[in-house]
């Protein structure tokens, strides 16, 4: 009790310390700021944006090179794929760091959304915003280039809908995944066999293996569309993700906001020295800080879910996970409560893997003889002809995610570094594939760009300054081709007025850059999905054309040395603020306070 008592008053003290602080007593400093007008601002992101493009931009296409990334723990990264060396760049003029972290975002999102285009993103970024920056020097209003760039944008992606092609067979869907993962034939053809097995809106899922094969294993498990409540669960950082191995599972009907209701699933994770996985309404309040801190802590591997679906349908769904995990699910009509919960009323599964979007949980603790009463039980359902229509289409979802099995491509290797550039390349033919399957593919080697160049020739525009915004997209889209063939050794402009002179009005001719030859693309299977072509375009455009607009740009001042600290001596009641906080925020150092004041630390001090 005294030991609880005296946490108490520490944690009550510290608190009044940083609120001091924040009041502006203490010793936070706030920083300077140094400013840089117009051409000067941004012709310093664009130094910035023309190193991290160069990076990148030797990574695309078949004979493209490999960039060394030196990371903080393990050996060096060997990587192709144009995000992670994107996100590996921090530059040390902070003026230039400004124009590429923006670059970074484009990348980022260009990722996020379609899985791959990343290295084509960056292009495009990098060719509009430095013709942009020459243009705006040279007079031109900027907003008038910026509203060009995006007619000529729209007029481009109307050009590519019209021209693209669905894809329906295995033999198509390999080479998509073929021509994402650098030409490697192997991989492509394992991911066409993963979507034949599993179906094309089936769960594929890529993991480190443990042999120097890749391989294809089916299992059971269930994908739903709930990604983690905090960003803070985040184990994989670089692909922003939760990967456990065989959690612990609690199922709750209802919202979690007391600490007391977690506090014997975590105990139990604790004990049993597994990871915990909360599947809840909601998870909030003192609950949710809880988790939060003990993962920060690294106390416990800790992650929270909202539970999919609504009302009765959202009961149903938990149902079918207790079944599929061997737990149970917490409600009012059950007779034990959260805080008395047992460690046998939790749930399992070999794995769990959880995005910002979904959850992929694979081989349940649950037994196949109460999965497969359970689907039948559904199936019974949606044969009762009172089952209404919208009943029905629900209850053949939740029957597709019990029945169906998941996908695991294994990537093995001789060592971690090869598995890993493997795995990127298996991740973004995996999303190629799948955005290709979505909405279609177009001629690929950037000759979709390409050829749209020319569709632009007689776009209309309301003033001088808007055409050349359209010239600055038509001269843009043409990059992605270019540096394909200059990375394969050739001259790119050569290639690139031969593609639009002698071959213009072929759609489909291009320049296949692993042999050297002129081929009609879509027959040679090099395909690119028209989703990433058009995500990447759209988000260059966007975030490019808002660089070009800018005309201040404001960065941290280097920080000014202070005076040297007090010497040493007798510890006296003055109250010292931690030297670490100096230049932290409000919500940093409430972060570093909660971090030493976890709630579990303290249940089991006063124990």
């Amino acid at each position: 009790m005294l030991r609880t008592t005296a946490l108490k008053n520490a944690k009550r003290t510290s608190i009044q310390s940083a609120a001091r602080t924040l009041s502006g007593t203490g010793s936070i400093r706030l920083a300077h700021k140094e400013i840089k007008f117009s051409n000067d601002g941004r012709a310093a992101m664009l130094a910035g944006v023309d190193i991290l493009a160069k990076a990148v931009s030797v990574t695309l296409g078949p004979k493209g090179r490999n960039v060394i990334i030196e990371q903080a723990f393990g050996g060096p990264k060997i990587t192709k794929d144009g995000v992670t060396v994107a996100k590996a760049i921090t530059l040390k003029d902070k003026f230039e760091n400004l124009g590429a972290r923006l670059v970074q975002d484009v990348a980022n999102k260009t990722n996020e959304i379609a899985g791959d285009g990343t290295t084509t993103a960056t292009v495009l970024a990098r060719a509009i915003y430095s013709e942009g920056v020459k243009n705006v020097a040279a007079g031109c209003n900027p907003m008038d280039l910026r509203r060009g760039s995006q007619k000529a944008v729209e007029a481009v992606i109307k050009f590519l809908e019209a021209n693209k092609r669905s894809i329906t067979t295995s033999a198509e869907i390999a080479q998509v995944a073929t021509i994402s993962a650098n030409g490697d034939a192997h991989v492509g053809q394992l991911i066409a066999t993963a979507m034949e097995k599993v179906g094309k809106e089936g769960v594929i899922t890529v993991k480190e293996g443990k042999t120097i094969e890749d391989e294809i294993e089916v299992t059971e498990g269930m994908r739903f569309d709930r990604g983690f409540i905090s960003p803070y669960f985040v184990t994989d950082i670089k692909a922003q993700k939760v990967e456990f191995e065989k959690p612990l599972i609690l199922l709750s009907e209802k919202k979690i906001s007391m600490l007391a209701d977690i506090m014997p699933a975590l105990e139990a994770a604790v004990q049993q020295r597994k990871p915990l996985l909360i599947i809840a309404e909601d998870v909030d309040g003192e609950a949710l800080a809880a988790c939060i801190l003990n993962k920060l802590r690294s106390q416990l591997q800790v992650a929270a879910v909202k539970a999919p679906g609504f009302g009765d349908n959202r009961k149903s769904i938990l149902g079918d996970l207790a079944i599929l995990t061997g737990g149970t699910v917490f409600t009012d009509e059950f007779n034990v409560k959260l805080e008395r919960a047992t460690a046998d009323l939790f749930g399992s599964t070999g794995s769990v893997t959880i995005t910002k979007d979904d959850t992929i949980l694979l081989n349940g603790d649950g037994t196949k003889s109460m999965i497969q009463e359970r689907c039948e039980m559904i199936r019974s359902l949606i044969a009762d002809a009172s089952t209404s229509e919208y009943d029905k289409t629900k209850l053949q979802e939740r029957l597709a995610k019990l029945s169906g099995g998941v996908a695991v491509i294994k990537v093995g290797g001789s060592s971690e570094v090869e598995v890993g550039e493997k795995r990127d390349r298996y991740d973004d033919a995996l999303n190629a594939t799948r955005a290709a399957v979505e909405e279609g593919v177009l001629p690929g080697g950037g000759v979709g760009l390409l050829k749209a160049s020319r569709a632009l020739a007689t776009l209309e525009t309301a003033n001088f300054d808007q055409n050349l915004g359209v010239q600055i997209i038509q001269r843009a889209i043409t990059r992605p081709a270019r540096i394909i063939v200059e990375n394969a050794g050739e001259e790119g402009s050569v290639v690139v007025g031969t593609l639009l002179d002698k071959y213009g009005e072929e759609f489909n001719m291009g320049y296949d850059a692993a042999h050297g030859t002129y081929v009609d693309m879509v027959a040679s299977g090099i395909l690119d999905p028209f989703k990433v072509v058009k995500t990447a375009l759209v988000d260059a455009a966007g975030v490019a054309s808002l660089l070009t607009t800018s005309e201040a740009c404001v960065v941290d001042a280097p920080e000014e040395k202070g005076p040297p600290g007090m010497p040493g001596g007798m510890g006296g009641g003055m109250e010292q603020t931690p030297s670490s906080y100096d230049d932290l925020g409000e919500s940093e150092i409430k972060t570093k306070l909660g971090q030493l004041y976890s709630p579990l630390s303290m249940h089991r001090n006063s124990l």
